[in-house]
């Protein structure tokens, strides 16, 4: 359904293209001073406080928050919107492991160094399996959602503007690494914050607080009840999630590795604070909903349907679909780039020099990883075509993550502990945690998985832990 404050599909076009051209051409000029592979991966280690606050901050504020956020208020009421919100504190704690990353990695490259050394090559494997896994699910949840974006602002069929967004943004990062990357989500993230406050201060204007809350106990009042038994369980299963996202992935470690030593926890803290309120202000749009009469054909489409809605109201017209559409499609371009990236170190660094032994110069590099990123691209393309729902893209993955979180405190501050008992909970977790999400529902997913991992992995700590354990404080080898 295109809606009345919608733009026209070429204004739509235009406005994609115009963003895209922009991007691509930052990406070329940023990913000139990629001299060397490492240059390209982690932008010469060298990241300050601003950008490597922006990167993480915008990263971090995904299609997912932008348009998840909102169905998750709509479904869950207030306890939704404190979900959501509960990703944050992801970021916040992996500052303080930040410290100790770059502590005993000072010249790490990927995660995929520390569950290597950690846990064996064994461990190495799975961890890669996981995280593959977990890193698709997000990018065609990301996918989907500019897809829908597209369709709902400007009348885009979803698989042309799915295809748009992914094109532009495959683009620039192979160009421009990590660089282009980081200088993007700046850019993007004050474009994100700006527009985010601006259409909650609209949405705010429009509405009597007291009358909505009336509308709400009439006519929705599971949305503000204080016992809601499956948005409680949302709320720990979100943080959960949020917390096995961050601590394992290559995205954030990439960017610890980046960033000065002295910068990253200071980084990741800022990041965390900043992120915290967009998913409220995000899921207060979405209940502003029925108390100001918008009706939701797709929840999926819940975000930019109200937005555009309360925007219209305002006197805004035709431009509400634009500025809707450049902050959102901003949203998805600052993590699908990330992803984009950090999925291409794993593969060049872990897989295929460090299981397959292969030997790539500086120039070989290169052709790998614009490969690589393209590939990566197509496969989230045919993921993402069948159009499945947000939440099932990406929750699917949450026993996966969650049951990382103990086996990456663990690993990093234990000495002694059995890695074989460690793995197997990964393994239980898993396992576990999957067939909750189709028995139980999604909410229970990441719980599952969180709660089998921590009691293996403390069983660990005592039950024929390894002699004392080091990690290496040198550069990674190729095994």
């Amino acid at each position: 359904m295109l809606l009345a404050t919608s733009m026209s599909v070429p204004t739509g076009w235009a406005i994609v293209l115009g963003l895209g051209v922009l991007w691509v051409l930052l990406g070329l000029y940023w990913g000139k001073k990629a001299k060397d592979s490492e240059d390209f991966m982690l932008a010469g280690r060298k990241v300050g406080l601003s950008l490597g606050s922006a990167t993480s901050m915008a990263t971090w504020v995904t299609s997912n928050t932008t348009m998840l956020a909102p169905v998750f208020a709509l479904s869950l009421g207030v306890w939704g919107m404190v979900a959501y919100s509960t990703a944050s504190f992801g970021l916040l704690l992996f500052a303080l492991f930040a410290v100790r990353i770059r502590k005993i990695l000072p010249q790490g490259v990927t995660a995929g160094d520390f569950f290597r050394q950690r846990y064996g090559r064994a461990g190495w494997c799975l961890f890669l399996l996981i995280t593959m896994l977990y890193s698709l699910s997000w990018l065609v949840s990301m996918a989907i959602a500019g897809g829908d974006l597209m369709m709902v602002l400007a009348g885009i069929p979803f698989l042309q503007g799915m295809t748009l967004i992914l094109v532009v943004c495959v683009l620039y990062t192979l160009f421009g690494g990590m660089y282009a990357v980081i200088g993007t989500d700046f850019i993007q993230s004050v474009i994100i914050l700006i527009g985010i406050v601006f259409i909650g201060i609209l949405a705010a204007t429009q509405l009597d607080f007291d009358a909505a809350y009336n509308h709400l106990q009439t006519y929705q009042p599971s949305l503000v009840k204080i016992i809601m038994p499956a948005a409680l369980l949302a709320v720990f299963n979100n943080m959960l999630f949020g917390f096995g996202e961050v601590f394992h992935n290559n995205v954030w470690w990439s960017r610890a590795f980046a960033m000065r030593k002295d910068v990253a926890p200071k980084a990741f803290f800022l990041a965390g604070l900043l992120w915290f309120p967009i998913p409220i202000a995000a899921g207060f749009i979405a209940l502003a909903a029925g108390p100001l009469e918008i009706n939701i054909v797709d929840i999926n489409q819940t975000g930019p349907a109200v937005a555009s809605a309360v925007m219209g109201n305002a006197g805004f017209g035709a431009m509400a679909g634009v500025l809707i559409l450049i902050v959102l499609f901003c949203s998805m371009a600052s993590s699908i780039d990330s992803l984009l990236a950090a999925t291409s170190d794993l593969l060049i660094k872990d897989v295929h020099e460090g299981l397959f032994h292969g030997k790539l110069n500086e120039q070989g590099f290169r052709k790998v990883s614009t490969l690589v990123i393209i590939g990566v691209g197509v496969v989230a393309w045919l993921l993402a075509a069948p159009h499945w729902p947000i939440i099932q893209a990406l929750f699917i993955s949450g026993p996966l993550v969650g049951s990382l979180i103990w086996p990456v405190i663990a690993g990093l501050f234990w000495k002694r502990i059995n890695r074989a008992l460690v793995l197997a909970g990964i393994v239980t977790g898993c396992a576990l945690g999957v067939t909750a999400y189709f028995m139980l529902g999604w909410f229970t997913a990441s719980l599952v998985g969180a709660g089998i991992s921590m009691l293996f992995t403390i069983a660990a700590r005592w039950i024929r832990p390894s002699s004392r354990f080091e990690l290496v404080k040198t550069p990674i080898a190729t095994p």
